[in-house]
């Protein structure tokens, strides 16, 4: 679906509302909206905020939608004895954690699958002292931590990590509208990004966005209409 057509739907959505009201909503409100609609739709079906109550991979259509946003990332980094951390982590289009994946070898046998679980770091010390939860090659575990865009594959002197990838999804693609100005920054927009979701998600959206806009310009007339009432009582 392209922009003008997004824009003439949510001026239809927003004229429901209120009649009139919103006939000269400027580029920079649809494409502020939208860009917070996309995001929020995003996380709703991540975490399970859905009608249903599911999350990212609970149905076959919730995994079909959110599939464009999944990536691989091939991890970089250095090792000391006590774990891999990462020098790569994409911190301009992550969104949201997927999983860690890794290989580990020693000197004497072949790599292997590592199965690798997300922990908390104020839980490293705990586990790295507890013998069923510490890093183990011949058990195949580990587990991650995240700290500030980092990641930290942890591993014992007995085996090394190798070939770790980083499965998360993306922020959305944002949209924008050629020659629109941005009022917060004044910079003007020299592309023309449509939409990246298929037509019936970008419905949803519209919804959300046309909800974030009336909500907004509703505060603005109560504002307004507040401070006709102070000066009428002045």
């Amino acid at each position: 679906m392209n922009n003008n057509t997004l824009l003439i739907k949510l001026k239809q959505r927003l004229n429901k509302l209120d009649s009139q009201d919103f006939d000269n909503i400027e580029c920079w409100q649809f494409v502020e909206a939208f860009n917070k609609a996309q995001v929020e739709w995003c996380r709703r079906n991540l975490h399970g905020g859905n009608m249903y109550k599911e999350g990212d991979e609970l149905s076959k259509k919730r995994i079909d939608d959110l599939q464009p946003l999944l990536i691989e990332l091939s991890l970089t980094g250095t090792s000391t004895n006590t774990y891999f951390e990462t020098d790569n982590f994409p911190v301009n289009t992550y969104l949201e954690f997927k999983r860690v994946s890794t290989d580990a070898k020693t000197e004497c046998c072949p790599a292997r699958d590592m199965t690798v679980y997300l922990a908390e770091e104020a839980n490293v010390n705990l586990i790295l002292r507890d013998p069923l939860k510490n890093p183990d090659f011949e058990w195949g575990e580990t587990f991650c931590t995240m700290l500030d865009n980092k990641i930290r594959i942890y591993r014992n002197p007995e085996f090394a990590i190798v070939n770790p990838v980083l499965t998360y999804y993306r922020q959305p693609t944002y949209i924008e509208i050629l020659n629109c100005v941005d009022p917060y920054t004044g910079l003007v927009s020299l592309n023309n990004i449509e939409c990246e979701f298929k037509d019936d998600l970008a419905e949803v959206m519209l919804d959300d966005a046309a909800a974030l806009i009336a909500g907004d310009i509703e505060n603005i007339y109560q504002q307004q209409r507040g401070q006709a009432a102070a000066e009428r009582n002045n």
